[in-house]
């Protein structure tokens, strides 16, 4: 991350994660959803159009969570719609503004 309260402000306020125990440490952040931790580093030097960091992040209820995700505003990626993939996975995409994708995806 390249700062800290813009990606608090992504990932807790937009996405609906939940902050855990990272405050005492201004160049970490800790967050939380569904079981799913993700932990964030400063790095304020990183260049998100030459950003090639992506998680995959499985869910057993990918239309719930799409529709969570449009219904917050969440931007998709316009590459990246719920869409069922050749490989058996239904699957969408997010970009966080340091340009990590995010692929949630659940098994068809």
């Amino acid at each position: 991350m390249r700062d800290k309260k813009i990606t608090e402000e992504f990932y807790i306020h937009l996405l609906g994660f939940r902050p855990m125990g990272s405050g005492n440490y201004p160049e970490y952040l800790m967050v939380e959803k569904d079981q799913v931790e993700l932990h964030f580093f400063l790095f304020p030097e990183l260049n998100p159009l030459e950003n090639y960091g992506q998680v995959y992040i499985r869910t057993s209820d990918i239309k719930g969570l799409y529709r969570e995700f449009l219904d917050r505003k969440v931007p998709i990626h316009p590459n990246g719609p719920l869409q069922a993939k050749p490989w058996g996975q239904m699957e969408f995409s997010v970009l966080d503004p340091d340009h990590n994708l995010l692929t949630f995806g659940q098994a068809v």
